[in-house]
């Protein structure tokens, strides 16, 4: 599975292997002796140590298992001719009539891939990735010291990318757990997997930051480090020094698909969580808010009157959703969840999808310059989310004086565009341009007021002047834009 990004064109890899054969064989020089920031070559005695693993990978390596799969996949018959456009009086007809296979029948083939996890239990419970078992008709663990059995998929979150496998043995070595909350940046930490089918190799390497999101991923901060990570990695453990478990290898950032200094862990806390909720449920119940979300620009903070760029600053509100109960607004900015203050928008939807369904949650938010207190009884994840109704509006061409040609919408072109909104734009000049509104956006608010009309539009921006958010519906997602006055 490779999710593709935009130029330069990397790719985020998640690491299972079809069994790839790979060699480097450029023969490496010794490096030069460290320099001090003087330019002074350092003396031997001002070296510093690296960490010894073996008594770590001698503790821990046990622990460690060779997942594989195999999927089974059907192909149909092949009817005859199997050489298309070919006509009766064609000289090779009668060849291929006589020569050729007939029809042939239905038949099965295996797929097999390879991952890696790590025993939890001394009963034979082992967490891997969702992506490593995805669509498997069987599933076999292979031991250190070589046993294999057969495993049973508890159950498996995608969302988390966390599995949770069952084999029948007992008295297993069992990895220790450690506490990803503790883990600093900077820090060594040790990866142990099955890269390309080569069982139990170590690497190792550091921690470059914590609560990094991904593209589609933004309920898990994943832990970023620099240890080199191949297909075959996918589900192993990330120990820290200590020899516990911190983190379960999930993905790579790449633009070739292989190892590029950039590799990404789940954080092992998370991953608890997710394997409790799978061994009780045997599925993940999330909290459910019901709102589009985005990031405060210090722009954003400037035009609704924060002082600080902070919270997560609401596009949408859907009907029937907690949020749509509780008179959430778009244009609200929520600050703080349960007293935690939150960073961002991913901050937020990490918050909520941690928090129980029917649990309430006491939202500060900031509402037309005001702070507010909001009590939300949060939804599940599983809830339906009914579109919107709208109303029909009549067409006018108008030029606005912040640079703005816009139109209003007809019911087809609404209905077409699949918008809630009544004004969209045509062309923009001036202070619009250099905000950043584009032709083809469909205006949906100012700041939190919602937009229905052209002249609804000039009422509320004569009130709000040029200190305004204008909320805007770009190829199917909602944007604020803050509106910048040079």
């Amino acid at each position: 599975m490779i999710r593709t990004m935009s130029k330069p064109v990397f790719t985020v890899v998640l690491l299972t292997t079809l069994f790839v054969l790979s060699s480097c064989g450029k023969k490496q020089q010794a490096p030069p002796p460290p320099v001090t920031a003087s330019g002074a070559v350092s003396t031997p005695s001002t070296v510093v140590a690296l960490p010894n693993f073996t008594v770590l990978v001698k503790k821990e390596g046990p622990a460690v298992v060779n997942i594989s799969t195999t999927q089974k996949i059907r192909r149909e018959h092949l009817p005859f001719p199997a050489f298309p456009g070919t006509k009766q009086d064609d000289p090779f007809y009668e060849f291929f009539r006589r020569f050729a296979p007939g029809e042939m029948p239905p038949h099965e083939f295996r797929s097999q891939s390879l991952g890696s996890g790590f025993i939890i239990s001394q009963d034979g419970y082992i967490l891997t990735n969702a992506h490593v078992i995805d669509n498997a008709d069987e599933v076999t663990v292979r031991l250190t010291d070589k046993r294999e059995f057969k495993a049973k998929v508890v159950g498996a979150d995608k969302r988390s990318d966390i599995a949770l496998l069952k084999i029948s043995a007992k008295d297993l070595p069992v990895a220790s757990i450690g506490d990803t909350s503790k883990l600093e940046v900077g820090e060594w930490v040790v990866a142990i997997g099955s890269p390309f089918g080569f069982t139990n190799s170590v690497s190792q390497g550091i921690v470059s930051a914590m609560g990094r999101s991904l593209p589609g991923e933004n309920t898990t901060p994943f832990i970023q480090t620099d240890v080199p990570i191949n297909p075959g990695n996918s589900g192993g453990p990330l120990f820290n020094l200590k020899g516990e478990v911190i983190g379960i290898n999930s993905q790579i950032y790449s633009r070739s698909g292989g190892y590029m200094g950039l590799s990404f862990a789940i954080p092992i806390d998370l991953a608890i969580k997710v394997k409790n909720q799978l061994l009780k449920h045997g599925t993940v119940k999330r909290g459910l808010l019901g709102v589009t979300i985005q990031d405060v620009s210090p722009e954003h903070a400037r035009s609704f009157g924060l002082t600080k760029a902070s919270g997560a600053l609401i596009t949408t509100v859907r009907k029937d959703t907690p949020a749509a109960r509780s008179n959430l607004e778009i244009g609200d900015i929520i600050l703080k969840f349960n007293g935690k203050e939150l960073t961002d928008a991913d901050d937020l939807a990490r918050t909520v999808a941690d928090a129980a369904p029917g649990s309430i949650a006491r939202l500060n938010v900031w509402r037309r310059g005001t702070a507010k207190e909001v009590a939300v009884t949060l939804g599940d994840t599983e809830t339906d989310l009914k579109t919107p109704q709208s109303r029909p509006i009549d067409k006018e061409i108008v030029p606005d004086k912040i640079g703005l040609t816009m139109h209003e919408l007809n019911p087809g072109e609404r209905q077409m565009l699949r918008t809630d909104g009544y004004v969209v734009v045509d062309a923009v000049d001036g202070i619009a341009a250099e905000s950043g509104i584009q032709p083809k956006d469909i205006i949906i608010a100012i700041n939190s007021q919602r937009i229905s009309s052209i002249k609804q539009f000039r009422n509320v921006m004569a009130e709000v002047g040029i200190r305004a958010a204008v909320l805007v519906q770009r190829e199917g997602n909602m944007i604020f834009i803050p509106l910048i006055s040079k």
